[in-house]
């Protein structure tokens, strides 16, 4: 499992993380047959808010994941423990409604998971399971849908003989996600994470995504992928984070379809002084720019599968700047004083400008949290040291492309 999922360099420490879960689960649970699993964070590439409106998008997992060890409870009870967090989240799958006191909670997503796979006709039973993750809270890299498909992996796992595909417990983890936990969020994280690799999905049909991997070599580039965490409050944010799809659709419906994915960009440039009015400036301004990233994805695939890597890069900055200039999800109009992500885009920009190479972007649902850069190898240390005084010390991460997604010791 090691071999699989960590470069060798990381095997000790790898190694002492899961001893440490281990014992706290022996400690906690003594006596049960346990199982490893591992879910890894994510990291987009391409697309950037554009799954929700049934675009395309291009992603990664990566070396940062989540895991735990698990055994099965023997009742209808799952008690889960979060390392780093006090006591641990108690759910009977008795009752499986919505809760709306536990909304926010790990609570509520094992309660939606749990509920989606009785709807759909399989097994829930209780576990007990020890969780710890080092891919980064409010850093864009898909914290909490490793954990989501982390959860459902053990119930299929454990009481399903993995009878469900990956791709389904990213649905399985969205629904929870949006009903349960009471986010509103697309599928690109979930799918992403649960089934691994480089891949391209296409949402047009929601109900079967069309996922494909691409097969292209980072690290062979001598390029390096990076994300730098500037930090920021997500506490307040997802009013910012509803906001688009929500705008987004309605310049949808004055055309007449339910996603902007049915919309030409010829049809929508006709309709712009009444969509103005109707609607306003900013969601025509986001509208535009899901029309223009949704096709920018395409040429990305195809610039990767074949081996146009400058030509990859600059749609890289491409979508970079339809994000901050038409999407505006670089800031949260909340707190204006407040603005990370605009900072660390600048000092990039800065940086690969002296370079002559590379690319920058914001990455994931933005407002806060992380930009993603691509950058030669040798010019990685220059770049951190320019970064992490502004930032803190570790805000610079490098990443490595994992080729897998859910992985569990027995399999």
């Amino acid at each position: 499992m090691f071999e699989r999922l960590y470069p060798q360099e990381q095997h000790a420490a790898q190694r002492d993380r899961y001893e440490r879960i281990a014992s706290l689960f022996d400690h906690l649970f003594p006596g049960g047959n346990s199982v490893f699993f591992s879910v890894p964070g994510r990291t987009e590439i391409g697309g950037n808010h554009t799954d929700h409106n049934q675009g395309r998008v291009l992603a990664a997992s990566i070396n940062l994941d989540a895991i735990a060890v698990a055994a099965p409870s023997g009742d209808m009870q799952v008690t889960l423990y979060s390392e780093g967090y006090q006591g641990p989240s108690l759910v009977g799958l008795e009752d499986l409604r919505v809760l709306e006191e536990e909304k926010g909670t790990t609570a509520a997503l094992i309660r939606g998971i749990a509920a989606r796979f009785k709807a759909l006709g399989y097994r829930i039973e209780g576990f007990n399971a020890c969780v710890t993750s080092d891919v980064l809270t409010g850093s864009g890299l898909s914290s909490s849908a490793a954990i989501e498909v982390l959860i459902g992996a053990i119930f299929n796992r454990l009481f399903n003989q993995n009878a469900l595909p990956a791709a389904q417990i990213a649905e399985i983890g969205q629904f929870a996600e949006n009903v349960y936990f009471g986010k509103p969020c697309g599928l690109m994280d979930q799918t992403a994470c649960a089934v691994g690799g480089t891949i391209t999905i296409d949402f047009a049909d929601p109900e079967a995504a069309e996922i494909r991997k691409v097969h292209f070599d980072f690290a062979a580039q001598d390029y390096r992928l990076l994300v730098v965490n500037t930090g920021g409050n997500h506490a307040d944010l997802t009013p910012d984070y509803a906001a688009v799809p929500a705008e987004m659709k309605a310049v949808a419906r004055e055309l007449g379809y339910p996603y902007l994915r049915k919309v030409t960009l010829e049809s929508f440039l006709s309709h712009i002084p009444s969509l103005r009015e109707k609607t306003g400036d900013r969601a025509v301004l986001r509208a535009l720019h899901f029309l223009e990233e949704n096709e920018r994805v395409v040429r990305q695939v195809a610039a990767l599968e074949s081996g146009h890597f400058p030509e990859f890069l600059r749609l890289v900055s491409a979508s970079g700047k339809s994000s901050f200039q038409w999407l505006q999800n670089i800031y949260t109009p909340q707190n204006i004083r407040e603005q990370g992500v605009t900072l660390a885009l600048a000092l990039s920009d800065l940086y690969i400008g002296h370079l002559g190479e590379g690319a920058c972007r914001v990455h994931g649902g933005g407002f806060a949290g992380t930009i993603q850069a691509f950058l030669p190898t040798r010019a990685v240390p220059a770049y951190v040291d320019l970064m992490e005084p502004v930032f803190g010390k570790g805000a610079v991460n490098v990443l490595r492309i994992r080729n897998q997604g859910i992985v569990c010791s027995l399999d």
